[in-house]
């Protein structure tokens, strides 16, 4: 093997560099706005609003937007995932991508609340989570620069639990800031939208200036020029690697299909769960925030945790544990609907303990069984695979919704789409049971 694809897990076989680990999860926390302000708990809540159109238009058209986003990652994550594995360009496609959705995080300021404006929010909103998902493809692939065999489990809980953390400060910044004054900071105001529009400009200069570390510590490894490859063939190149896959480690292609049915149902926790929150059980979206705040801090402290579980007794296990946790307590949410607020500060605050620890493992567990030099392409899979049937959960939760209202007769049967997300899990539990877990399949 030459020297270029000799990764960082090989020239520092016995510890991590602790300066190199923090930088490269402090892009979890400056990104961290992405996921935790705009797609969970204040532009999401902000665009399905009344001010945008009744509840069930604004529910299906962000399930169709966001069905809409996943089907554009599975068709160019993998390109991406190559081209990353080619040219050795990781870090620097990730920092233009971090950019990018610094730019859209600005554009939200100009979605006024008005019918009008739900396509355009709804439309920055999915090219944000496009651009977002393809950064994922890279930082993932980064983790073998900073972790080792032994410690990738801790060092994927602690990239996970900062980000959770750097959504609580986010998160208490803008309401206390902007959202719960008459009057916040500058002078702004409820007025128009405005907290949450200028809200939106915050969080895009979060994101630029805390990635800063990660870029000025990490550097892409300099390596021989690669041949420009098409499109047409990047995807006989994919074509190809799914097959070798399946052939070589069957394994990983069984978990790559696990993964996809689990983590779109965890998606489908953050992202309907807010809104759970506002419309069924009479959430205002300064508790949703406060909410979202309670919940980073649980989901932070477990996936943390759980990282240092993830070393001592398997990804796989840690998966498990949390999947099964997340099953029950959706039913508890779905039978408890009418129990009022205590039920979803409870049930809610208990499935984001799950939640992280879920996604944390799964990363480590990949990290884990992919081969040396395939970390991008192997990761683009994994975000192909997690985005192919992405449309599963948000149509499961509206037909959930739609079954709700035939059986009982009403207009508000919101809580009926938990069903549909219970649904995706354990269907990803169920196909987890057949997945070895690395360590074990080495052995």
């Amino acid at each position: 093997m030459s020297d270029s694809t000799i990764t960082a897990l090989e020239a520092n076989p016995r510890r991590s560099s602790r300066r190199r680990v923090w930088a490269w999860a402090m892009w979890d926390w400056g990104t961290q706005p992405l996921n935790t302000v705009i797609i969970t708990f204040v532009f999401s809540v902000y665009i399905t609003g009344s001010a945008f159109g009744t509840e069930n238009d604004t529910s299906i058209a962000l399930s169709v937007s966001t069905t809409i986003a996943g089907l554009i990652v599975t068709v160019i994550a993998p390109v991406l995932g190559q081209s990353s594995d080619r040219t050795g360009h990781t870090v620097r496609n990730l920092r233009w991508q971090t950019w990018a959705i610094a730019l859209l995080a600005s554009c939200l300021f100009f979605v006024a609340p008005a019918p009008s404006y739900l396509w355009l929010g709804l439309g920055i909103l999915g090219v944000a989570s496009i651009v977002g998902e393809i950064a994922n493809v890279n930082y993932y692939a980064l983790i073998d620069h900073v972790a080792t065999k032994k410690d990738v489990g801790r060092v994927s809980g602690f990239g996970w639990g900062l980000g959770y953390l750097g959504g609580i400060v986010a998160l208490m910044v803008l309401y206390f800031g902007f959202i719960s004054p008459d009057v916040g900071l500058f002078g702004v105001t409820g007025d128009n939208g405005m907290d949450i529009r200028v809200s939106m400009l915050v969080c895009a200069v979060w994101i630029l200036c805390f990635t800063i570390p990660t870029f000025v510590a990490l550097k892409d490894a300099p390596r021989p020029a690669a041949p420009r490859v098409g499109v047409v063939a990047s995807y006989r190149m994919l074509w190809a690697s799914l097959k070798r896959l399946w052939d070589e480690d069957r394994n990983t292609a069984r978990f790559l299909i696990a993964s996809a049915l689990f983590r779109d149902g965890l998606s489908g926790v953050f992202a309907f769960g807010a809104v759970l929150a506002a419309q069924t059980f009479g959430f205002s979206a300064g508790e949703v925030i406060i909410f979202g705040a309670v919940a980073n801090v649980v989901a932070g402290i477990s996936t943390i945790g759980f990282g240092y579980l993830d070393d001592r007794i398997g990804p796989k296990r840690v998966i498990l544990i949390s999947l099964v946790a997340l099953c029950l307590l959706g039913l508890g949410v779905f039978l408890a609907h009418d129990g009022g607020q205590i039920v979803f500060w409870t049930l809610g605050l208990a499935m984001c303990a799950f939640v992280g620890p879920a996604q944390s493992a799964s990363r480590s567990f990949l990290a884990r069984a992919i081969p040396e030099g395939k970390s991008g392409e192997i990761f683009g899979l994994y975000a192909t695979t997690g985005r192919a049937i992405s449309f599963l959960s948000p149509t499961l939760f509206g037909l959930a919704i739609a079954v709700g209202a035939a059986l009982t007769g009403s207009s508000t049967t919101q809580y009926f789409g938990i069903l549909g997300i219970v649904v995706v899990l354990v269907a990803g539990l169920a196909l987890m049971l057949r997945v070895s877990d690395p360590a074990a399949q080495r052995a």
